[in-house]
């Protein structure tokens, strides 16, 4: 059982005014506000990623400013290249010497030294020397260089570097010229 409404003229003009009212501000919302709200939702992200850009700048910027500075820097580390030559056999002492400055210059410590009488016979014109050492990789570095830098040095045959606690151990054979 439905009720009949009867509306009367005031009553549909106002009905029709709602309906056109409430159309308008529908539109309006659909078209100005919710493009807008869209927009600066995508801003604030955009603030969000370039804040987050600005902020990893200013933490990688010294970073940056000293890996430019090394570049730049003159003072090249350049490796030695002696004139190789024999120690005589009387002055084979001084290897085990120049084996300690160079150990101690670059910072690490001499473990063992230990010669291979058996390759210094007469007829042979090398000497080999098994060296123990124990320190970091950077001071290892350095130490061959140093050794390059030996005249009599011919060859370093094996190297050996094992990591441990608190330090690296390093075992190298070295062959040296001796007349």
């Amino acid at each position: 059982m439905m009720k009949n409404f009867n509306l009367n003229a005031q009553q549909k003009k106002s009905i029709l005014y709602a309906v056109i009212c409430s159309g308008i501000v529908l539109i309006i919302v659909l078209v100005g506000i919710l493009p807008y709200s869209f927009k600066v939702s995508n801003q604030q992200n955009e603030n969000e990623k370039l804040t987050s850009q600005i902020k990893e700048q200013r933490e990688l910027g010294p970073v940056y400013k000293t890996l430019t500075g090394n570049v730049e820097q003159t003072d090249v580390l350049i490796l030695p290249h002696a004139q190789k030559t024999a120690l005589p056999r009387q002055e084979i002492t001084i290897i085990q010497k120049d084996f300690q400055a160079a150990a101690q210059k670059s910072g690490l410590k001499i473990i063992s030294y230990a010669p291979e009488i058996n390759t210094s016979a007469s007829p042979s014109a090398s000497f080999l020397h098994n060296l123990e050492l124990k320190g970091e990789l950077a001071g290892f570095r350095k130490l061959l260089i140093a050794l390059g830098a030996l005249p009599y040095v011919e060859r370093i045959e094996e190297i050996s570097i094992q990591q441990n606690a608190g330090a690296m151990d390093f075992k190298m054979k070295i062959w040296t010229a001796v007349q």
